[in-house]
Formats: structure tokens, sequence, C-alpha cells
């Protein structure tokens, strides 16, 4: 048997609830994106493609959040903008409210939009579309 990744291990620190939505989401977003590099990013599961990060969960009070670093640009009327640069998110409280669906198209969107977060100190906060 395997000794957990670290994904395994920040989800068995959350309530089950919680454990079932983050489960759903990580078994779609490494179907989805198997070739997405996965690894504990400023204390969140996180996704990147190429260093550039593209999706990751997290556990607010209300429930699981799930942000795209580039989702404004998906104009996806279910995500609401989060923080100063073109994030999105989606927030669920049970595994019951995720639309596999949606979250598919979500993450299609999520490969072929992306701003260049990996350099976004390098250039001074300033943004560039890939």
């Amino acid at each position: 048997m395997s000794a957990p990744d670290a994904i395994e291990i920040y989800q068995c620190n959350l309530v089950e609830s919680d454990q079932l939505i983050c489960a759903r989401l990580r078994h779609c977003i490494d179907q989805i994106l198997p070739d997405a590099e996965s690894k504990i990013w400023h204390g969140h599961p996180v996704w990147f493609l190429q260093g550039n990060p593209i999706t990751g969960y997290s556990r607010l009070k209300n429930g699981i959040r799930l942000l795209f670093w580039s989702g404004q640009g998906f104009e996806e009327s279910d995500l609401k903008p989060e923080g100063k640069f073109k994030a999105a998110e989606a927030r669920f409280s049970d595994v019951s409210q995720i639309d596999e669906n949606k979250l598919r198209q979500w993450l299609g969107k999520a490969r072929e939009i992306q701003w260049d977060y990996k350099n976004i100190v390098k250039r001074k906060g300033e943004l560039e579309r890939l």
C-alpha cells in the first residue's frame, strides 16, 4: 500500500461532508487535466499546467471554494469573480451541488484560457494572456 499524498492528507483533516466534496472535485480535475501537476501550494491543493496555477480548492467557513486562476475569462455566470486579478470561484457546501458537466466545461476552459500567473512577480503584478 502506498503512502498517502499531501492532498489526501489535506482532505483527511476535513469534516466528512467536505471530504466528499474535495474527493469529487479531485477526481474530476485529475480526470480532465491528467497532465497537470498537483500539490499543496500556500496550504491548499492546486493544479498547475507548465508551472502556471490553473485550479484548486480550499476550505472556507461555509464550505469548499473551487478557484480558477483565469476563471473570469471563462464568461460563466456560475463562477463569481474573486480577488483583484482574473480569478473566479464556485462554492460548495454539499457534494450534491457539484454539477459534473459544468465542472468539465470549466476545466476545459481552464486549459484553454490562461493568464500568466507564473511570471506575475517578474512582471510586477501585470498579467499577460497566454
